[in-house]
């Protein structure tokens, strides 16, 4: 690994990138991220990850927007159907609109040789072994993530040396993992990896457990099943379109895996199985689970196929998904009537917005920092995330937070997804609106879905109006985020209600 990161930052440099300069990397879950990243540090260069299910012109906004001089591409073939993977004819299409970009590198099993990329194996068999001879601090940056843009266009948040470290030290502190022990190697801990080792999870996940010396198991999918390089069978999971929700069981009890880290939809996905597929697979092994990324659905804690804790999220890509953890039982709660703006101040914040100092500013206020979520404060001393603050709804002049009414609306056991939005309305300002998915095979009335609520929530709280929609057509971010805002754009323009 430390060879080979060595020859790529090599490779890189005499490509002609210098200490600072960007580069951008498009590809699916592999080892050769490993060799990525590494080779971003060792260089110092800053390494750009894009998510694979944005669309052509996002991933060109992100790639102009940080200005890269090299964009590595992973091509290949499918094992399962044969059929060639899309992104290097992607990005062949895409060079006309990155004037930035000076050299194209491509990786993939077998080493296949395309027009216009430089061979990866074969730029590394060509680099010096040697570390180079750059000097990285810890204040340097080393990779820009772009946010998912679910209130505007993305942002690159910056991550320095010093706060990535902060953020392995932490999680492996904060999961209390169990290291190889030769003399009870049976505790050892053993991860599995579903999450995407770009734009963030991974990346946190994947150096802190390699750190800690625990074991990582990549998540394999059908259709993905040879992708990757170097003669390994190394995988690649969409977070929501490629997910196996059995054969992420299957690999917990086979691998007997002690802890993993997904997303709501993942939990909801698993616990919608049927109560025989659930039986047949033995996860009694799983002592920690994560979820991160969005609020959480009381139904994702209520199934004893959990019966460990949930170590809950805090803030998505800016700030670190462990910087604050929950029981389940914590996570349910009465809102109270103060409610405020959540900020933190950690070593693992991020540096800055790239090129956009203007919204650097608007979001610290001196060393503390908000992604706008608003957040309350027990008297335990427990903080709950209650919604974004861009999400806010004010119906007849009260506060409506949408996850509060989305817990309600998606503990009914027909719904499998939910988005609650403000409608204008002439008489109330905004009237409470749910988008609903609802399970596969699964009819509902808006009237059975209003009546479930009734009771459990504030009757202004009560959704008035209830909108069913296919699961294909709810708007979601490359991360699987759910796009309020484009769904206020489909439903709650003013034009449309006067």
């Amino acid at each position: 690994w430390n060879e080979r990161a060595c020859r790529l930052a090599n490779a890189l440099a005499d490509l002609g990138m210098k200490k600072g300069d960007r580069f951008a990397v498009l590809a699916y879950n592999c080892v050769e991220w490993m060799e990525i990243y590494a080779a971003a540090a060792k260089g110092g260069f800053i390494c750009v990850p894009l998510m694979f299910r944005l669309a052509p012109v996002e991933m060109e906004y992100n790639i102009n927007h940080s200005e890269c001089k090299v964009f590595i591409v992973q091509g290949g073939v499918d094992g399962a159907d044969g059929k060639e993977f899309p992104w290097i004819k992607q990005v062949t299409e895409m060079k006309k609109n990155l004037p930035t970009v000076e050299k194209y590198i491509s990786f993939a099993i077998d080493n296949p040789h395309y027009d216009g990329f430089v061979s990866y194996e074969d730029a590394l068999a060509k680099a010096s072994p040697e570390e180079p001879a750059t000097v990285v601090t810890d204040a340097d940056p080393w990779v820009i993530m772009y946010t998912g843009g679910t209130t505007g266009k993305p942002k690159g948040v910056v991550k320095t040396h010093a706060s990535l470290f902060a953020q392995y030290f932490i999680m492996i502190f904060d999961h209390q993992f169990n290291f190889d022990d030769t003399k009870a190697p049976a505790r050892r801990d053993t991860k599995l990896g579903i999450l995407k080792m770009f734009p963030n999870s991974q990346l946190y996940e994947a150096y802190g457990s390699t750190e800690a010396g625990i074991v990582t198991v990549l998540k394999p999918h059908e259709q993905m099943t040879k992708l990757g390089s170097i003669g390994r069978e190394v995988v690649g999971s969409d977070v929501i379109r490629l997910y196996d929700e059995e054969g992420n069981l299957i690999t917990n009890a086979e691998h007997k895996v002690t802890f993993t880290s997904l997303v709501p939809t993942h939990y909801i996905m698993m616990l919608a199985l049927p109560d025989e597929v659930k039986a047949k697979y033995d996860v009694t092994g799983v002592k920690k689970l994560l979820c991160s990324s969005l609020l959480v659905m009381p139904c994702c804690h209520v199934n004893s196929l959990f019966y460990s804790f949930v170590a809950t999220w805090v803030g998505g890509t800016v700030m670190a998904y462990n910087m604050v953890s929950f029981n389940p039982e914590d996570l349910i709660k009465t809102l109270p009537n103060v409610v405020g703006e959540l900020y933190s101040r950690s070593p693992m914040l991020f540096e800055e917005y790239w090129k956009d100092p203007e919204k650097t500013a608007a979001a610290m206020k001196g060393e503390y920092f908000s992604a706008g979520d608003m957040a309350f404060i027990d008297e335990d001393g427990y903080y709950t995330l209650v919604d974004r603050k861009a999400n806010m709804i004010i119906s007849g002049g009260e506060n409506v937070f949408p996850s509060e009414v989305e817990n309600c609306v998606g503990g009914h056991p027909k719904v499998k997804d939910v988005a609650v939005i403000g409608v204008p309305h002439e008489k109330w300002g905004e009237q409470v609106t749910a988008v609903i998915v609802l399970h596969e095979g699964q009819t509902a009335t808006p009237e059975e879905i209003s009546s479930y609520c009734k009771g459990k929530i504030a009757g202004f709280k009560v959704p008035k109006n209830i909108i069913f929609i296919k699961d294909e057509e709810m708007p979601r971010s490359g991360a699987g985020k759910i796009l309020h805002r484009m769904l206020r754009e489909q439903y709650g323009k003013w034009s449309d209600h006067v």
